[in-house]
């Protein structure tokens, strides 16, 4: 008895990881977006072709995304001046909340609200933090669930530096 419970168990949570990984984005071109920093900047994905671009959804109440932070800012700090764009994406909080966020951890590239959920629901998020990285070429080639540190970040940026870019 216990064991065909076990094995019911194991099946149910079996199908709902088939489930959640069949709802992720994983290849194509990165759908494109618009966003408005807190200082009323606005960037758009597509005009960043030919710089490597890290999207980082990130949320003040995460304690995962406290513990990443200090590296993300760090990495961009080192990368910013090769071609690699940092966009951090602020997931359901008020804009006090995030402010204060982006001031404790001296947080310098590009955020801005994800208003209305648009960009986490066009790469399909499935949790905060969650980092995705685009190509030269604007394709998606891959993200990160969780908290991302050294050299797992260094380690991606670096193989999407060295993809040649031909332009459109």
């Amino acid at each position: 008895m216990a064991f065909g419970l076990l094995f019911a168990l194991l099946v149910v949570v079996g199908w709902g990881l088939v489930q959640a990984r069949a709802g992720q984005l994983e290849s194509g071109l990165a759908p494109d977006f618009s966003l408005t920093s807190f200082d009323g900047q606005t960037l758009t994905l597509s005009e960043l072709r030919g710089n490597v671009v890290v999207i980082n959804i990130w949320a003040s109440w995460c304690p995962p995304c406290r513990d990443e932070a200090p590296y993300l800012e760090a990495t961009w700090r080192k990368y910013q001046d090769q071609g690699v764009v940092f966009i951090g994406v602020d997931y359901a909080d008020t804009e006090k909340e995030a402010l204060a966020y982006i001031d404790e951890f001296d947080i310098t590239y590009f955020n801005g609200p994800d208003l209305g959920t648009r960009i986490s629901q066009a790469y399909k998020m499935q949790g905060v933090p969650e980092t995705f990285f685009v190509a030269k070429n604007g394709e998606l080639r891959g993200n990160h669930i969780g908290p991302l540190f050294p050299p797992t970040l260094d380690e991606k940026i670096e193989e999407l530096l060295a993809e040649p870019y031909l332009g459109e």
